[in-house]
């Protein structure tokens, strides 16, 4: 059977390149029964068969860690088969050659594009005829004259020659392709597991604005991850450039938050009528400002085109407060943009990057609202072989791990809590979701491997006050040129979040029947928390006396019961005294919430989320934001954006909340891992009159309904038939209750 290569043009090329083979079909075996196309690439591939697009994903074979692994897409082009057949790629730059990360470096993996096709066509007979990428291909450029993921993409209508896909176009004076050494790349081809990146949605533009200076601008009502498609028609050789943002400053289009990123797509008209969806790139947007349109603005000829990967919505939410509501919506949309192929800190500026401790906080709200196990499964497999190949065998902060490419004077930092946690917290998060015990085994190496050099960096008191850390990140106290600068120290945030790992390691290898792991990790827990009494409690107050420090080591379960409650007491003081106004960053926020509620103090988590000034949750849902927001204040209260270098307008890592309000507010929550035994305990506050909130789990939906009807609260609860819930409601004694739809009745408390 032929072996499939890599394949590049003869000559280099920054158009994207064309390769293309015609073949005839083998004769006398009968019908074709069935055709499969497997296609990856050193860049991005996009394939057809007879002129047919092989599917509708985009942006393949995605970003892994090239240097180990690429991912093979599988296509059924069985329809597509005919007595003479053309194989057809396009070649993009995408995160393999393009510019990527915030140094302002391109082609740090390679510096040439190159594609893989493997064809099998199985007859009738048994016979299978096997076509493949080899010396035999030509090569050219069509009208895709340039293609960056960060810079945007230029189309060159007037180039536009569809023949080239079908049997019959001569291809004679196109070029011969040139084999890409498969020695020189110890990349290995791999199936592809995570779901495709895909078109999700199109959104119609919503308004259209003309800025101060006079630039024309279009408004889609939406911060969205995608493109635009254009329909166009105008004198030929008119060029149409639309630049991108997520925000206007004072009316103008704010372009700064995107450092280096271009985000501009250009767009040359044939003179007839074109249509232009520029494939090979994507942008984090709400806004486009376009020049060069002939004639007068058609709001009809712009569509926005969401993209992301292809993951099933799971989980929904919605109460009585509209800002709340709108809030969790931005937290969707936030995770839909940054779920593209890897889960990434931001979509829009020269980053982009699969910064671990975003994931980390996130993980727990990621696994409701998406069925994101393969999609994540997938990122833990990066993560261990970027781990593998760092000097001290940690894991890095970004993975995949381009960082070690990048001229950022930053060196590897070595073990790191919360960034380097997401070894052991994503794939708990995992478990606890969906209860595949697969899952779990895949990535155990990883989370020993971790947690051991965790371990290993402790001082002799079992406390981590050594290396390198980002600590409570952009803590919204600390200065806009220096976010690691919190009221937290990091020793003490590092300290905390080993004992939490410790924990999930040690009840991981007790799930997989690791017994020696089980009483190693499980001593080294205990060790942690000795030290971290021993340093930094006395009497319940912990070390630095701030909301993050008091937020950990309740939700972590590093006090000793009687100081929960001095502890929990202190927080709320905090809170208040802050006028419930946020006090935490990455590391803390996500659990302030659970520490002020498990507590005795609901009413000031309910204050602390229902806040609208800044900074706050709801700040910047009352300044018009449709995602998360980086910074709490990442645009100011007169309309200019924060003066930090880093800000951007769709972060997930601030979303982490929701969480809270799915368990809390919502009322479900894993009691046994995949839902096997589900908690619904609503706990109604803040002056909210109703809450949904609808889960899509492995045993079937389940959905909490309650409403505030006089002095009653009315809950109904839908449980799947294999499924048990336990239910607590104020003023109720615990219930079980089975499969099926159940009502309750109890007193407001």
């Amino acid at each position: 059977m032929p072996r499939a290569m890599m394949i590049t043009p003869g000559s280099p090329t920054e158009a994207a390149p064309l390769l293309r083979l015609e073949f005839a079909l083998s004769e006398g075996h009968g019908p074709v029964a069935q055709a499969t196309l497997r296609t990856s690439a050193r860049g991005l591939a996009e394939s057809w068969v007879n002129g047919i697009p092989t599917s509708d994903d985009l942006l393949e074979p995605g970003w892994t860690s090239y240097e180990w692994r690429l991912r093979v897409a599988e296509h059924d082009v069985t329809a597509a088969i005919g007595p003479r057949t053309v194989i057809a790629l396009r070649l993009g730059n995408g995160w393999y050659r393009g510019w990527l990360g915030f140094t302002g470096q391109r082609a740090v993996y390679g510096d040439e594009r190159a594609g893989y096709a493997e064809l099998s066509i199985r007859f009738e007979d048994g016979h299978v005829q096997t076509v493949v990428t080899d010396g035999s291909w030509r090569a050219s450029t069509g009208e895709v004259r340039a293609d960056d993921l960060y810079n945007g993409q230029t189309i060159d209508a007037r180039l536009r020659d569809e023949a080239w896909l079908r049997p019959g176009f001569d291809d004679s004076e196109w070029e011969a392709v040139r084999l890409v050494d498969a020695d020189a790349d110890a990349s290995e081809l791999v199936p592809r597991s995570s779901p495709p990146v895909r078109r999700l949605r199109e959104l119609p533009v919503a308004g259209v604005l003309t800025s101060p200076s006079g630039a024309t601008l279009l408004d889609f009502g939406q911060n969205l991850v995608g493109f635009v498609r254009v329909a166009a028609t105008g004198p030929r050789g008119t060029e149409v450039v639309l630049r991108h943002a997520e925000v206007l400053e004072h009316g103008e289009l704010g372009v700064r938050p995107l450092r280096r990123a271009e985000a501009t797509d250009r767009f040359i008209l044939s003179g007839a009528a074109d249509v232009f969806e520029p494939t090979l790139t994507f942008h984090g947007f709400r806004y486009v400002e376009v020049s060069g349109w002939p004639g007068e603005i058609d709001p009809a000829a712009f569509t926005a085109v969401v993209v992301g990967t292809d993951i099933r919505p799971t989980g929904t939410f919605a109460c009585s407060d509209p800002l709340l509501t709108q809030l969790h919506g931005n937290v969707v949309w936030g995770m839909r943009g940054n779920f593209l192929s890897v889960p990434t800190d931001c979509p829009q500026r020269d980053e982009r990057l699969g910064w671990t401790g975003d994931l980390a906080v996130f993980v727990d709200t990621a696994a409701y609202l998406g069925d994101v196990e393969a999609f994540l499964a997938d990122w833990l497999v990066d993560a261990e072989l970027e781990r593998r190949a760092t000097p001290a065998g940690t894991v890095p902060v970004v993975v995949p791990n381009v960082m070690k490419y990048l001229d950022t004077g930053f060196p590897e930092p070595g073990a790191t809590a919360v960034w380097g946690d997401a070894a052991v917290w994503v794939p708990w998060a995992l478990w606890r979701a969906y209860g595949h015990e697969q899952t779990l085994r895949a990535a155990y190496p990883l989370m020993t491997a971790h947690t051991r050099s965790v371990a290993a960096v402790l001082a002799e008191d079992g406390v981590w006050d050594s290396g390198f850390q980002f600590g409570d990140w952009l803590d919204p106290d600390a200065p806009a040129e220096d976010p690691g600068q919190a009221k937290t120290p990091a020793a003490v945030v590092a300290t905390a979040s080993a004992f939490r790992t410790a924990t999930f390691a040690a009840a991981a290898a007790e799930v997989l029947g690791e017994a020696a792991d089980a009483a190693e990790f499980g001593v080294l827990r205990d060790r942690i928390g000795d030290g971290f009494r021993g340093r930094y409690v006395r009497g319940g107050r912990v070390e630095s006396d701030s909301p993050t420090a008091y937020a950990l080591a309740i939700v972590f379960g590093l006090l000793d019961p009687a100081e929960v409650q001095t502890a929990g007491d202190r927080l709320a003081e905090l809170v208040r005294a802050a006028g419930h106004r946020i006090a935490t960053g990455f590391a803390g926020t996500p659990f302030v919430g659970d520490a002020l509620a498990s507590s005795g103090h609901l009413d000031d988590a309910y204050a602390l989320l229902l806040q609208r000034e800044a900074p706050s949750w709801l700040y910047a849902v009352t300044m018009g934001a449709t995602t998360i927001w980086e910074r709490w204040d990442s645009m100011l209260p007169d309309g200019s954006i924060n003066p930090g270098e880093m800000t951007s307008f769709n972060h997930y890592a601030f979303g982490a909340v929701a969480d809270w309000m799915h368990r809390v507010i919502g009322g479900i929550a894993p009691l046994e891992p995949g839902y096997r035994r589900i908690l619904v305990a609503p706990r109604p506050g803040g002056g909210l009159t109703w809450a949904d909130a609808s889960l899509d789990t492995e045993r079937g939906r389940v959905a909490v309904s309650w409403r505030i009807d006089g002095d009653r609260l009315v809950t109904d609860v839908e449980v799947p038939a294999s499924a048990e819930a336990v239910v607590r409601l104020p003023g109720r004694p615990e219930e079980r209750v089975g499969g099926g739809s159940h009502r309750f009745e109890s007193a407001v408390r």
